[in-house]
């Protein structure tokens, strides 16, 4: 892991991003806007697994008029997604969003993208210049000689981030996203040489669930082990709790972010003698639908006695299975042996005590 980027710190509200700020991670609704009390329903479970940071799109007016009444419902910022049309931007800014996300491309006047920068400045609040390689305009494309997509997008950015500097406005995150992972990373690593500005990471239609989170760790992992990226999204075709989700795995495996549980289990193979899978199974669940943010520990439920009693003494929690068995350990002593039958029930309890703090 290379040491963090050095960057400007923004702020969503009273969520930092940026400078010393932790990673964080995003999420954006799949609801019409339009239907405040299902963009609250959603957001609130987000919230519940740990969001951060919430945008939602904002098609038409109509939309932009609630906005407020969402946010007054809600715990997090909220991010006004906006395209096309300035003056959604506008009233989004009336309406106390905590800040706009931006594809100044589509705006293309600049008259109009000037008058956005200054009610932001007026209101205080950060913008997101979003650059996308499915929206790129066409004057970049064809500037560049040898096409370069990623060189391309980060034209773009810059000759945008000079529209708001010229205007003495910095507070500014910048996004580069493409669905191609070496592009991406590419274009975002281009970018950190030019500029002090945080980064919001993310691999675009990165797919559904199990595809697109791995091309999204893969694509987020390269860039987060080299210190780039000050806040993340993983853009799945799916329940946004998800992505958040995904987001977390991706930011513990590198040890950006050390709260919540972390489970590992074997993937088991003819010496295994249990029923790992559906124990796993289990104990995946109840910590999907448990509020564990303030804990951290870690459980190891491994299947057989080749490496599963060394992962399972490294563990808080963990369990090591024989034939019709499990030996549990608890910080890396031998507390019990289990029956088969008993496996998950006595593991569900350990969490539980941990959570409590009674062991």
């Amino acid at each position: 892991m290379r040491k963090r980027r050095g960057t400007r710190k923004v702020k969503f509200g009273q969520l930092s991003v940026g400078g010393k700020a932790p990673v964080s991670v995003q999420s954006m609704t799949k609801t019409d806007t339009r239907d405040v009390k299902a963009t609250v329903r959603q957001i609130r479970g987000l919230e519940k697994v740990g969001c951060q940071v919430i945008r939602v799109a904002v098609p038409d007016e109509e939309a932009a008029r609630c906005l407020g009444r969402i946010k007054e419902r809600i715990k997090i910022p909220l991010i006004a997604d906006i395209h096309f049309d300035y003056r959604l931007a506008l009233i989004a800014i009336e309406e106390g969003v905590d800040g706009l996300r931006l594809n100044p491309g589509n705006i293309r006047d600049k008259r109009k993208i000037k008058t956005i920068i200054k009610a932001v400045k007026a209101a205080q609040i950060p913008v997101r210049i979003g650059i996308n390689s499915g929206s790129l305009e066409n004057r970049y494309r064809s500037r560049i000689k040898d096409y370069d997509l990623p060189l391309a997008m980060v034209k773009s950015a810059g000759d945008y981030i000079k529209i708001f500097e010229d205007l003495d406005f910095y507070d500014l995150i910048i996004s580069l996203k493409a669905s191609d992972v070496p592009a991406t990373v590419k274009a975002y690593r281009l970018m950190a040489e030019r500029c002090d500005y945080p980064f919001h990471l993310g691999i675009t239609a990165a797919g559904p669930s199990f595809r697109g989170a791995i091309r999204s760790a893969v694509g987020l992992g390269i860039l987060l082990s080299e210190g780039i990226g000050d806040t993340i999204r993983v853009s799945l075709t799916g329940n946004p709790r998800e992505e958040v989700k995904a987001g977390y795995e991706i930011l513990k495996s590198l040890g950006l972010f050390r709260e919540g549980p972390t489970l590992i289990s074997c993937p088991t193979c003819g010496r295994c003698t249990i029923d790992l899978v559906k124990i796993v199974t289990q104990v995946e669940r109840k910590l999907s639908t448990s509020n564990l943010q303030p804990s951290t520990f870690k459980i190891a439920v491994m299947g057989c006695v080749v490496n599963g009693p060394g992962e399972a003494r490294e563990a808080d929690i963990g369990v090591a299975g024989g034939k019709g068995f499990g030996v549990l350990f608890r910080k890396g002593k031998v507390i019990k042996k289990v029956p088969e039958s008993k496996l998950v029930e006595t593991i569900l309890e350990e969490i539980e005590s941990k959570i409590r703090g009674t062991k």
